[in-house]
Order: C-alpha cells, then structure tokens, then sequence
C-alpha cells in the first residue's frame, strides 16, 4: 500500500493541508483527506477540494499535440516543443512583434517565478499576466495605496477573536468551505454576529446574523454610509486614526451624509445602522470578487479599509481581510513578476530593476520598465503587436470579460496552450503541451493569510506529461540560456532563488527553507530569519515583536512581555496608513429600455473555475441563469424553462431557475460556464485594470425568437 503523502490542497486559497495517497498501480490518487497535523487546517478539508483532487471529471491532457490540417494530433515533446519555440524565435521577424504570456494562480511559486522570469527576463514582454489581474487587483491596489504593500493585516488567527465578521462581496461559505467553518463556529459564540453583504441572498447570507442587499454595484455608496454614520455618530477611534493614519480630514469633509449615500445604494437607515454598530466593534471586514470585479473595484476596497481605519479596527482580532480565489495567487503576486519584482519590489523603481537583472544577469534594459496593460489590454494589442500567446494553466476563452472577442484575437494568433485538461483555449492552440496537476507535481504555494506550504506529489505523472516547472524551464534554457541553466531544475533551487529575492524586501521569504516547511508545514511572511513566523501586519503592538505567534517546533520562541503601549508601522512614505475620498459613480452600462435587467457573475459551491474539472468541453449542457419569479413572470420570453440571455455583444441560451434569493431586475450566472463571460463587458477599474464582472445590462429573448434573428445574422448563427 501507498505511503500517505502530506501536502497543500491546491482548489481555492484557504490552503489547507491534505494527505494524499497514491494509486498502488499506475497512476492518480487513491485516497485524500485533510492533514490533522497542519496548522491552517488541523484535519478540516471540504468535500469539493477531496473530490476534484482524487477525481476530476475533466478531460485529462496525456500527450503533446500539434495542429495539421486545422485539427490537433497527438505527437512527440520533442516535435511540439520544436514548433512551440520556432513560433517563440520566429518574433524577430516582425518589427513590433510581442511575445503574450498569460499564467495561473494554479501554479506552484517555483512555476510561477519561472514562468515570469521567462516573460521577464527572457521575451521582455510588457504583455504578461497571472489571473490576478481578474480576480484580486483591485484589493492590490488598494492594499498598496493604504498600506504600502500587497498584503492583509489579518490571518485565520484573528477569526476566533473578532466579535462582529462582516461578509461583504463575498460567499466563503461556496468558495471557501473550510474558513465559513471557522466564522460560522466564531459567529456562534454569544454576542457576536455574522452580516452578510451582498444583492443576492447567498449561502453565507442563509447562515447570517443579518442580511444587507445593496443595488447592484453600489458597494461605494454603502460603504461611504456606513462611515458617515459612524462619523455622525461619535464612533470614531480619533487616537488611532491621530497615531496612525493620514487624510481623515480631508475624507470626512468629502463624505456624503448617511441618508443620503444609504438611498443611493438602496437600503434603509437600519441596514446602515445594523452595520456601523458592527464596526464599532473589534470587527473583521472580508470581501471578494463582488468588490473587486467593478470599475470602482479599488475605491471600495479603500472604502472598507477606511471604514476600518477610521473605527481602529486594524488591531488583532480585527482589520480589513480580502479573499482570493486561486490557490496560489498571493504566491504569484508575491513571486512571478506580474505586478512587482519579487518580495514586492517595485516594478518602475530602476535601482530594483537593475537589482533583478544583475541578479538574473540579463541586460537591464531588456526588462520591461513597466508591468503592462493587464490581461484586457493585452488582448487588445494582439492586432496590432502580440504575434504568439502561451497560456499557462488558465482559459482565457472562458475567462476573460467579453469572451468571443478575446477568443477571435487567439485564434488569428499563433497559440501555445499548457494545461492539464482540455479546455476551450487548448482546442484553439497550434500546440498543446500536457501539464501536471495537484498530487503529481512538487513544490511550495502561498495562501490566503501569506503562509507558505509544501506541494508535494503523491504520484508520477503519466509518461507524455511533464510538470509545469519542467515545461517552463526546457523553455527557457532552449531560448535563453544565460538565464535558465537547468531544463528541468529541483523545486527546491528554484524556491531558494526567488526566496533570495526577496532578501530586505516588504515580502522577506529569505527565512524560509523547505527543511523549514518539513518541520513546521506552514510559515507566514514576512519571514527575513530562521525564527520569524510573522502574525498581524502593521501593529507592532504591545510585545515589540510584530504579531509573532509561535508554533510547535519552532525553536521555543515566546513573545517579549506586554508593555501596555500599542504602535503601528507602514511601509509609506510617512509610515501612516492612508484614507481615500471617492466616491460613488455609475455603471458601466447601466440599464435601459432595450436592456432592462442587470447580469452578475459568481461561483458555485460544486464548480472550480472555468470548470475544467468537471465538465466536459463538447458535451455541454446550456448555462443555468437564477432569476427572481416575479421578473419571470413578468416576461414573455421564457418557454418552458428556457430562454436566451442577450447583451450589447453576444447572445447564450439558458435554462432558467426562478430563485427568491436573486433579487427582482436581477440575472444571475455562474462564473464556471463557458458561455457567461460571453455577456459581460470589458470596462476596466482605471487603478487596477481589473474587469467589472458582475454588471452589465441584458435583456431576455425567447429562443424561437434568437433563432429567427439568428438565421438572418451570420454572425449569430452558432448561438
């Protein structure tokens, strides 16, 4: 029998240690249950994360394909990998020609910073993301401009000591099972409460205290009420905000009045009182994709943070706490090179630019000198100067805001396609390269509260498959060889360098070592020392020691005694945390009378992503849109339970499931069908440049009448 094998669950961004065991013939895992042993966890795994690591009802990748005569057909590394890099060098022909690198949250860091230091470092391309960009920018930067850096103050060690949790934007209790555990059994004690923030009464919403159900989008709005009432009523931390912050002035003379800003967004004085008691509490704020993925998406996140700031709740067992989605993307911000260097080394600094150069030894000048459009914008620039897309473990077909034009630009683009499933983009690649994934690669992630844990394989992967690192890595050292050595590196030499770079930076990793990993299974940065497992962010406290909290094995060290005396450091200019002023503005394309309903977009508690796990590519059934009975009633266009869903850019059938819990006026879709992000617009947060999402205007057709339009549209004939 299989050994158990300890690793990290690599389904969402929780982190929780898994055992896994292997088959004891061929290949796959037999068994997976939670890790009792690891300290995020101790034992707690969800059934989704055990089910879509041990079986998958994806169609696994198994050997390198090639396009002939307009199909792919299964061939050889070394024929897939030639035609890959002949498409790579063939860039030099055109005068402008880029090179477009897209990645995942889904890799390993070691993956991940070597896939950045190929598009870095290697193709010196601006046109390169890792997914953060449509999920978590917007808490990025809002992070950076509040706190100086890309990180929460909190971790799970706060949850059990908040005495109000505030679930805004977000439904933990679908995208992250195992931490709803840990609020819902926080939220039970006697005098503290759960609120709920959302439009849609969500799973998490079912489970608390109190549900507040803002107008679609107006999450400034309402966040600017709650901090008017907390002003209008005395509630203030004025110490706190004297000692620690800056530009509270400035924010209260911009603040609209409470009545006003709650009518704006569409809830009642109670609401907006139900909430500002809430943060006059030691109170933790969550929010998710619901906040990020709007055109204002970092202003809100600002506004959360300044509603936390102004009440103090920036303290242990309080504080502003974003939640991502992705395994590992807070390990690829932190260590791919999309946004910063790495340990969040600033990207337009030239003195940190010439550091990783000289580090990676490459001509300085070939790095870029700034991070790039993002994702949206580098789809726009594939007409006029991206000549050849990599994609790595990620779908943009299906993934990115107005889907059908982003897949028209890669199918006019030669395409290299690197995932461990078939996907709608591996169906459009010139070259397809088979990946490993969870339980058959090695190497470390980064969750949620910034701990860093081991991946570790449980069993071999087929023979025609190769590890993400090993594919990046041959890569790299065929085109550049000054900078990738190895074809197929240790996991381990890849962490130690990136851990290196970040030596004195905001993110210091320097003190983790994977010997490390073995002993403690998880260590939180920053970590600049063999000691250090960092705790709360920015509140120096009352022990001089930043939070620290120590753990079994970890050399004996205790916390220096209390003093009575708290202080906060950030790294900003001044060392204070920062307020912002804006305020509410409109939607990107707000209803009318040809368009009269508002689409969201979220996830679903069975679902993982795009859904390439758990579905099949081809055999597809049409995509379930939640509507309000009354708005169904009130339409003409549902036959009998189906209809056609339309925007301004493309049209999808649907089956409808008339749902209570979606507002009136409201189309609700899952984020994992192929079809949704047909629909959505690509507006962007101009500070983020992360997509709104979760509003647009649609409209509903019925279907005989879609097909009578379509017969006459060429264009629309395949919907």
């Amino acid at each position: 029998m299989s050994d158990w094998v300890p690793t990290t669950c690599m389904r969402c961004a929780v982190g929780c240690g898994h055992l896994q065991r292997g088959a004891d013939i061929g290949n796959g895992i037999d068994v997976v249950r939670g890790d009792a042993a690891h300290p995020v966890n101790q034992g707690l795994a969800c059934q989704r994360g055990v089910r879509e690591t041990s079986d998958p009802e994806g169609e696994w990748l198994t050997r390198p394909m090639v396009r002939r005569d307009g199909e792919l057909v299964s061939t050889t590394w070394d024929v897939a990998l030639s035609e890959a890099l002949s498409a790579f060098q063939g860039i030099e022909e055109y005068p402008d020609g880029e090179v477009a690198v897209l990645g995942s949250g889904q890799q390993t860091n070691e993956a991940a910073y070597a896939l950045g230091k190929l598009a870095r470092g290697g193709f010196g391309t601006r046109y390169y993301d890792a997914n953060t960009t449509l999920c978590m920018a917007s808490a990025v930067t809002a992070y950076y401009q509040a706190f100086g850096s890309d990180a929460p103050p909190c971790s799970y060690d706060d949850i059990p000591e908040a005495e109000a949790h505030v679930v805004w934007g977000a439904n933990p209790a679908a995208a992250h099972p195992v931490m709803f555990r840990w609020i819902r059994q926080a939220a039970s004690e006697d005098g503290v409460e759960l609120i709920a923030v959302d439009p849609v009464a969500t799973e998490t919403a079912d489970h608390a205290d109190a549900h507040v159900a803002p107008e679609p989008g107006q999450d400034l709005a309402l966040a600017r009420a709650v901090l008017a009432r907390v002003v209008e009523t005395d509630r203030v931390d004025e110490s706190f905000v004297a000692e620690a912050t800056e530009g509270f002035d400035e924010l209260r003379a911009a603040l609209p009045d409470s009545e006003t800003a709650a009518e704006r967004a569409g809830v009642s004085m109670d609401d907006v009182d139900r909430l500002a008691d809430a943060f006059a509490r030691d109170a933790l704020c969550y929010w998710g994709m619901g906040v990020n993925q709007h055109v204002q998406g970092t202003d809100i996140s600002r506004a959360l943070i300044d509603v936390c700031l102004a009440t103090g709740n920036l303290r242990p067992g309080s504080g502003p706490f974003s939640l991502t989605g992705q395994a590992n993307s807070m390990g690829t911000r932190v260590c791919s090179c999309k946004g910063s260097w790495p340990g969040q080394r600033p990207f337009q600094d030239p003195d940190e630019r010439a550091f990783v150069a000289d580090e990676w030894g490459v001509p300085v000048d070939r790095l870029p000198d700034d991070a790039g459009p993002g994702p949206v914008g580098t789809f726009d620039a594939f007409d006029d100067e991206v000549a050849v897309a990599y994609t790595v473990a990620t779908n943009p077909v299906a993934g990115m805001p107005d889907a059908s034009a982003a897949k028209a630009a890669l199918e006019d683009t030669f395409l290299v396609a690197q995932d461990a499933f078939r996907t709608e983009t591996t169906e459009l690649a010139d070259v397809v390269l088979p990946a490993a994934t969870w339980g058959e690669s090695e190497g470390t992630a980064m969750n949620m509260e910034r701990a860093v844990s081991r991946v570790r394989a449980a069993t071999e992967a087929p023979s025609g498959v190769w590890t993400d690192l090993r594919i990046v890595s041959t890569i790299g050292a065929r085109l550049f060889p000054e900078l990738f050595d190895d074809p197929n590196p240790d996991p381990e030499t890849l962490f130690d360098e990136f851990a290196g770079l970040t030596a004195g930076s905001i993110a210091d990793m320097s003190g983790i070592t994977y010997d490390r990993l073995e002993d403690l299974k998880a260590l939180r940065w920053p970590a600049p020392d063999a000691e250090t497992d960092a705790g709360y962010r920015y509140y120096d406290g009352d022990d001089g020691n930043r939070g620290y909290v120590p753990r079994e094995g970890d050399n004996g060290v205790e916390p220096e005694p209390d003093t009575g005396e708290e202080s906060w450091s950030f790294p900003t200019p001044s060392g204070k945390a920062g307020f912002s002023t804006a305020r509410q503005e409109g939607l990107p394309e707000p209803v009318d009378d040809d368009y009269p309903l508002t689409l969201t977009t979220a996830r679903e508690s069975e679902q993982y992503n795009t859904g390439v796990r758990s579905r099949d590519v081809d055999d597809l059934d049409p995509v379930v849109a939640r509507i309000n009975p009354e708005t169904v009633a009130a339409s003409d266009a549902v036959d009998e339970g189906a209809v056609v869903v339309e925007t301004r850019r493309d049209a999808v059938p649907a089956t409808v499931d008339p749902d209570p819990a979606v507002p009136e006026g409201l189309v609700w879709l899952p984020i994992h069908h192929p079809a949704t992000n047909r629909l959505t617009v690509d507006a962007l947060d101009p500070q983020s440049k992360e997509p709104n999402f979760k509003q647009c205007a649609v409209r509903l057709v019925a279907p005989a009448d879609r097909v009578t339009a379509a017969a006459t549209s060429p264009a629309r004939a395949d919907d």
